[in-house]
C-alpha cells in the first residue's frame, strides 16, 4: 500500500538512485556513498554573486572581514544540516513540506517568491559566466550571455548520465575553482599572521558594516535549502533508527567538508583582494573586471588573470546546474507539475537572459555589476521564506519524532534567522531610502511601499501560521490526504477492447508489440497496424510520395496483415507519412481504436530527444489507454 509520499517523491528520476545499504560497516566506500549532495549545494556559496562582496571587502578593509565569512559559513552549515534532516527523516523536500502545511494561496505566493529567487540566482550565474568568457576570450559580453543558453544541453546530458556522474562533474568544477585560487594565493604570498588577525571580530566603520551585511546576505541562499532537502533523498538508506542516525551523521560530515571548501574559496578571493589591492592602496576595486585587469600588473604574472577567469566560468557553470535542480524541486513540490528537464532549464535560463541582455543593450557593459548587486538584493528578500518554515518543520515533534531538533538548536537557528532577516531587510531598506531621495516617481514609490507591506504580511504568515495550525489542529485544504476513502472493489468494470492500434517500426520488435496487443484483445477484436514512412520524398510531398521505401513499407504491412488473417485475427493496416506523432495520432482517431500499443526504445542523450519523446507526445494527444512496451 503506497502512501502519498511514495507517489510523489522528490526528484523522482533520481530518487533513491544511490544505494548506501549495499555497503556494510564503516568502510570508506560507505562513506563515499553518502558524499555528493553537499558539494552540489556548496557551489551556491561560491557563485559569481559572492565575488563582488568578497572583492569589495578585501580591497577596502584588507583581511579584517574574514571573520564575517567564517560566521556566515557556520550559519550556512547549521541551516543546511536542518534542510538535510528534513529530507532524511520525513522524506520531504522543503517545497513539499510547505505545500502540506500552508493554505493554498499562501503556497502560491511562496512558490512565486522561490521562482523569483531562482531566477535571480541564475541571473548572477549568467553574468558571472559571461564576464568570465569575455575576460578569457575577449568576446563581447552580450555574446557571452548568449553562449550560456547552450548549457541547457550540458544539463540534459548530465541528467541522463545519472546522479553520481552529475555530482562528479560538479566536484570537478569545485576542484578547478579551488586549485585556481590556491595558485593565486601562492602567487600573492599574503602574510599568514595578518590573515589570522582577520578572524578577530571587529567592524572599523559603517561601510564595513554595510559590506559585512552584503557578504552574509550573499552567502546563505534560499534555493540551497530547497535543494539540499531533495538531494539527500537520492540516497537509499535503511529506515530504522540506526540507518537514519547514520545518514544524519554522514550528511553533516559531507556538509561540513563541502561548505568549508566554499569558505576557502570566498576567503581566498577576499585575501587576494586584500593582498593585491588593499596593501597597494587600490581600495576602490569592487568590480570583477577591474580586479581581473589589475591582477597581472600587480602580481607580475600572466597566469593570475587567466586562472581568475577560469574560476569565474567554473563557478557560474556549476551554480547554474544546481539552480536548475532547485527550480525542478520547487515546481514539483509546490505545484506537482512536472515538465521536461530541458524545457525547465531553457525557460529558467531565458527568464534570466532577457533582463541581462536588456541591460547590456540599453546601458552598456559598464553597468553590469549593478545587475549583479540587484540579484543579491532579490535573493536576500527571499531568505526568510525558506528558513522560517524549515525551523518549524524540523522542530515539529509530531512529524519528526525523536529526530526533532532540541530547544537549544531551535533558539540558535531562530537567532540566526532573526539576524539574517534583519540584515537583509536593513540592506534593502537602505537601497529603497536612497531611491526615495533621488527619484520623483510616485508610481515606483507606491509599488515599493505596497511590496514592502506584502513582504511583511507574508513573513508574518510564515512565522505564525504553523504555530496556530499546530495549536488548533487545523489541516489545510492543500494537505495531501493519504487514502482518504477506500472504495469497494466489488463492482469492477473490466474493459473489452474492440479495436486495438499497434505502432510498428518494421524491426525485430514488431512481433513483441503485436503479441502484447493480442494479449489485450479477444476473439472479436480488430487490430490496426500503423507504420510511419519517413523517407526524403515524404518530407517534401507527404502522402503523395511513391518512392521505393514507401512501396516496401506497404509490402511489409500487407505481409503482417496476411499472416494475422491466416491465424483468424482481423487486421488492417495504414501507412502514415513524415510526422510520426501527428500521423500515429491521426490514424488512431480515424480508425476509432480504443487502445494503442507502442514501443519505448532505450535511447539516451540526443536520441531520446528525437525518438523517446514520441511516446509522451502521442499519449498526451489521445484520450484512450496507451500500452507502452519496452523493446
Amino acid at each position: 500500500m503506497k502512501t502519498e509520499q511514495e507517489n510523489y517523491p522528490s526528484l523522482s528520476e533520481v530518487h533513491h538512485s544511490v544505494d548506501t545499504t549495499r555497503f556494510q560497516g564503516k568502510g570508506w566506500r560507505k562513506l563515499l556513498a553518502f558524499f555528493g549532495p553537499a558539494y552540489l549545494v556548496s557551489v551556491g556559496y561560491m557563485d559569481p554573486g559572492n565575488w563582488a562582496t568578497d572583492l569589495a571587502g578585501g580591497s577596502q578593509f584588507g583581511y579584517t572581514l574574514i571573520w564575517v565569512l567564517l560566521m556566515s559559513n557556520l550559519m550556512a552549515l547549521l541551516l543546511q544540516s536542518l534542510s538535510a534532516r528534513l529530507g532524511i527523516v520525513r522524506g520531504r523536500d522543503l517545497a513539499q513540506a510547505n505545500r502540506e502545511t500552508y493554505p493554498k494561496y499562501i503556497n502560491y505566493a511562496l512558490y512565486v517568491l522561490a521562482e523569483i529567487a531562482i531566477a535571480a540566482t541564475d541571473l548572477a550565474e549568467i553574468l558571472g559566466m559571461a564576464i568570465g568568457i569575455q575576460l578569457l576570450t575577449g568576446l563581447p559580453l552580450i555574446w557571452g550571455v548568449l553562449i550560456t543558453v547552450l548549457d541547457t544541453f550540458l544539463f540534459l546530458l548530465l541528467q541522463r548520465l545519472g546522479m553520481r556522474k552529475m555530482e562528479a562533474f560538479i566536484i570537478a568544477l569545485v576542484a578547478v575553482i579551488g586549485l585556481s585560487f590556491l595558485t593565486e594565493i601562492l602567487l600573492a604570498k599574503p602574510e599568514l599572521d595578518k590573515v589570522a588577525q582577520g578572524f578577530i571580530p571587529r567592524l572599523p566603520n559603517d561601510t564595513a558594516l554595510y559590506i559585512a551585511i552584503g557578504i552574509i546576505g550573499a552567502t546563505v541562499m534560499p534555493h540551497n535549502l530547497y535543494l539540499h532537502s531533495a538531494l539527500v533523498q537520492t540516497r537509499k538508506i535503511r529506515r530504522d533508527e540506526k540507518g537514519i542516525r547514520k545518514a544524519l551523521k554522514m550528511n553533516f560530515i559531507d556538509s561540513a567538508i563541502a561548505l568549508n571548501l566554499a569558505f576557502f574559496v570566498n576567503a581566498a578571493i577576499l585575501v587576494l583582494a586584500g593582498k593585491v589591492f588593499f596593501e597597494s592602496g587600490r581600495t576602490d576595486v569592487a568590480e570583477i573586471k577591474t580586479a581581473h585587469e589589475l591582477l597581472k600588473p600587480m602580481l607580475g604574472s600572466d597566469l593570475a588573470p587567466v586562472l581568475f577567469a577560469i574560476a569565474l566560468i567554473a563557478a557560474g557553470q556549476s551554480s547554474t546546474i544546481t539552480g536548475t535542480l532547485a527550480g525542478q524541486i520547487v515546481m514539483e513540490g509546490y505545484l506537482r507539475l512536472r515538465i521536461a528537464p530541458w524545457l525547465r532549464r531553457l525557460l529558467t535560463r531565458l527568464i534570466a537572459v532577457i533582463p541581462a541582455m536588456a541591460v547590456i543593450l540599453i546601458n552598456g557593459e559598464e553597468n553590469i555589476d549593478s545587475l549583479l548587486i540587484l540579484s543579491q538584493v532579490i535573493l536576500s528578500l527571499q531568505l526568510g521564506f525558506a528558513i522560517i518554515p524549515l525551523i518549524h518543520f524540523t522542530s515539529d515533534r509530531e512529524k519528526m519524532g525523536k529526530y526533532a531538533i532540541r530547544p537549544f538548536m531551535i533558539v540558535l537557528a531562530s537567532l540566526i534567522t532573526a539576524v539574517l532577516v534583519y540584515l537583509n531587510i536593513r540592506m534593502v531598506a537602505e537601497q529603497a531610502s536612497s531611491f526615495f531621495r533621488e527619484s520623483d516617481s510616485f508610481l515606483w514609490k507606491t509599488v515599493i511601499i505596497l511590496s514592502g507591506l506584502l513582504y511583511i504580511f507574508l513573513l508574518g504568515i510564515a512565522i505564525v501560521y504553523p504555530l496556530l495550525r499546530k495549536k488548533k489542529g487545523v489541516v489545510p485544504a492543500t494537505a495531501p490526504a493519504i487514502h482518504p476513502q477506500v472504495k469497494s472493489l466489488s463492482d469492477l468494470d473490466a474493459p473489452s477492447y474492440q479495436c486495438i492500434a499497434v505502432a510498428l517500426d518494421f524491426s525485430e520488435n514488431d512481433s513483441r508489440l503485436i503479441g502484447h496487443a493480442i494479449g489485450q484483445g479477444h476473439t472479436g477484436t480488430e487490430y490496426v497496424l500503423i507504420h510511419v514512412v519517413e523517407s526524403a520524398a515524404t518530407r517534401i510531398i507527404g502522402r503523395e510520395a511513391d518512392d521505393l521505401e514507401t512501396r516496401k513499407d506497404q509490402e511489409h504491412l500487407d505481409d503482417y496483415i496476411r499472416q494475422l488473417q491466416q491465424k483468424g485475427i482481423a487486421a488492417k493496416g495504414f501507412l502514415g507519412f513524415n510526422d510520426r506523432i501527428k500521423e500515429i495520432t491521426r490514424i488512431v482517431k480515424e480508425s476509432k481504436a480504443d487502445m494503442l500499443v507502442i514501443g519505448a526504445h532505450g535511447h539516451s542523450g540526443l536520441k531520446d530527444l528525437i525518438y523517446g519523446q514520441t511516446v509522451n507526445a502521442v499519449r498526451h494527444e489521445l484520450k484512450i489507454p496507451v500500452l507502452v512496451v519496452s523493446v
